[in-house]
């Protein structure tokens, strides 16, 4: 049974940065897509940025040029460099690995809270 294990959230400043990271423990053949999402209070779940196995990215355009998605194919992480924080980026943010079948994974999610 696959898992993520997601780390890096926390209390950070307005215009500070985190790092946030997702591993995948037990048997991992074959990733397709990585993603992150976040869910503030009272808002649905959203994409924040996706990264294809190829290394295509895309990302909601509330954090185009604040952050930056990256994965490491042969240990099976993805990471989410944070920068440039606003409050409005206070979330749980959730790594999501999809694969082939139709199966996915979900991380237990971490919280960020950007506030002076």
């Amino acid at each position: 049974q696959v898992q993520l294990v997601e780390s890096g959230g926390g209390l950070v400043q307005p215009g500070g940065s985190l790092r946030l990271s997702c591993a995948a423990s037990g048997s991992v053949f074959s990733i397709n897509a990585m993603r992150w999402l976040r869910q503030a209070p009272g808002k649905q779940r959203e994409l924040v940025a996706a990264i294809t196995s190829g290394g295509t990215t895309n990302y909601a355009d509330s954090v185009k040029g604040r952050f930056t998605i990256s994965r490491d194919n042969a240990k099976n992480t993805l990471s989410l460099q944070m920068n440039s924080l606003k409050p409005e980026d206070t979330a749980v943010y959730y790594c999501h690995y999809l694969m082939p079948g139709g199966r996915s994974r979900w991380g237990q999610g971490t919280q960020v809270t950007v506030s002076s």
